[in-house]
């Protein structure tokens, strides 16, 4: 689609949610639209506002590719949280960008060549972290990045990370928040936190076709449920799956949600051999390495949903806002031990514990279950010396991915790089900030999104607004964990 002056060309994938009140603004300066798409809004506020202005303004979740006529530059965009994806790279002496990876194999110069290093960072995180693909020469666009490329500045194959650059950066938008913390009652958060999160979730029901939601019984696909039913004038759908194998299945729980909230509830129940059955279609699902454990389960009730509704809402986000995860609560834990071990020693104490067999070590607390899983877990953190890579630690499947992939060399984390690192936070804040920056656009959201487009499913997290983000960052610590409770 083009801009109203012809300048910006662009396309996209994704959705704006506040394009209406975008376009109530426009229509004060001026500007008329022919249609009611949201596409026909940014590219308006294009032109009146210019690209930059326009950018800061919108909110929801989108990758764009913008050619800009007059100025002869190829702007490329990702949104803030990296929800949809984008790749860019060369195929011999053309650039090629593209949402998969499969795109670009179409231009008959490409020629996929595996990257070891990226391949090392995959075997320590179970996902390809960005800005690396598995392939050589070609790159992911980090989330709230962009990229400008001037047409007759690049030489063929070049290195493009380096003109990757910010235009919403995590640390900074994370220290302007943290500066409105203020002494508010638990009451008053409680009551702003509902009425914002209740606002993101009515923007993102906005539909012309149907929807409906992941209901998984948890914290954070129930609230998003149960908000939706409020603004809904009809029972919601909701959808689970459900295992046969009780350590597994939590769907029970969704079903006594949906019970309370009076969804018009579906739940499908799987065999083993129902999740044997997707493994065949997960690398064109997915175009490289990727292990989330829950990638199948994830495939499968999108394809449930999708026989009903063509958008659904989840919970995503939530867990790495407010303190959901295990290492949030244990991670400071951890570190109030390893203090009462004099740097000197811990090496050694690391050995003994190692040395032991978790069975002996449980015999020392038997009140407390996996004890010497847990001291296990201590050994394996205790002679390091960072926080930063205390978290890398708690977050590794492989420990030392090099000596896997021979001839390797690891790819700095993000915020192991000058600029991104979150080290004068509390240590469960810092995991948060690093949670949001990785692991969550890297796994979670690669992985929902890829299931659900498989399927033509799409998937809306509201969670993930970024007015949610500050407002989480803008509260105290204890909002978000108390007495050993995550998501407070």
């Amino acid at each position: 689609m083009a801009s109203p002056s012809g300048r910006y060309v662009m396309v996209y994938n994704g959705e704006i949610y506040n394009f209406q009140e975008l376009r109530q603004e426009l229509e004060t300066k001026g500007a008329t639209f022919r249609g009611r798409s949201d596409s026909e809004v940014f590219l308006a506020g294009c032109d009146l506002w210019g690209l930059n202005m326009t950018l800061q303004k919108v909110n929801g979740m989108f990758a764009f590719a913008i050619w800009d006529r007059r100025d002869k530059q190829l702007h490329l965009i990702k949104d803030r949280l990296g929800k949809k994806p984008l790749y860019v790279g060369w195929a011999g002496k053309t650039l090629v960008f593209g949402s998969e990876l499969k795109a670009l194999h179409a231009h008959p110069e490409f020629k996929p060549e595996i990257d070891r290093d990226a391949l090392a960072g995959y075997m320590r995180l179970s996902y390809v972290p960005a800005p690396q693909t598995i392939y050589k020469k070609v790159w992911q666009l980090l989330p709230g990045h962009r990229m400008v490329v001037d047409v007759g500045a690049l030489k063929p194959g070049e290195n493009l990370t380096p003109i990757m650059e910010p235009y919403w950066h995590h640390k900074r938008v994370i220290d302007e928040a943290r500066g409105k913390i203020g002494g508010q009652s638990d009451a008053q958060t409680i009551e702003e936190f509902e009425a914002l999160l209740q606002e993101c979730v009515e923007q993102r029901m906005v539909s012309d076709v149907a929807l409906g939601a992941f209901l998984s019984g948890g914290i954070d696909s129930s609230s998003v449920v149960a908000l939706m039913q409020r603004a809904a004038a009809r029972p919601v759908k909701t959808y689970t799956i459900g295992f046969e194998e009780a350590s597994f299945n939590e769907a029970d729980y969704a079903k006594q949600v949906a019970a309370h909230l009076g969804t018009e509830h579906h739940e499908l129940y799987l065999k083993a051999s129902d999740a044997l059955d997707v493994i065949p279609s997960l690398a064109d699902m997915y175009d490289e390495p990727f292990a989330d454990i829950s990638q199948i389960p994830t495939y499968l009730v999108s394809q449930f949903a999708q026989q009903d509704v063509t958008v659904a809402l989840s919970g995503d986000g939530g867990d790495e806002m407010l303190g959901g995860y295990n290492r949030h609560v244990a991670g400071p834990k951890l570190l109030k031990a390893m203090r009462l071990v004099p740097p000197p020693l811990r090496g050694l104490v690391a050995a003994a514990i190692k040395g032991l067999p978790t069975k002996t070590l449980d015999r020392l607390a038997p009140g407390k279950p996996d004890f010497g899983a847990h001291l296990h877990k201590v050994a394996e953190v205790l002679p390091l010396k960072t926080r930063a890579a205390i978290y890398q630690a708690l977050c590794s499947e492989w420990k030392e991915p090099q000596a896997l992939v021979l001839q390797s060399t690891e790819p700095l984390a993000l915020y192991q790089q000058s600029g991104y690192s979150a080290g004068e936070f509390p240590f469960a804040e810092e995991m948060m900030a690093y949670d949001a920056m990785t692991y969550l656009p890297g796994d979670i959201l690669t992985k929902v999104d890829r299931a659900s487009m498989a399927v033509s499913l799409e998937a809306r997290a509201p969670l993930l607004d970024r007015r949610i983000y500050d407002y989480c960052w803008s509260l105290p610590a204890e909002m978000k964990i108390r007495d050993g409770q995550g998501k407070w």
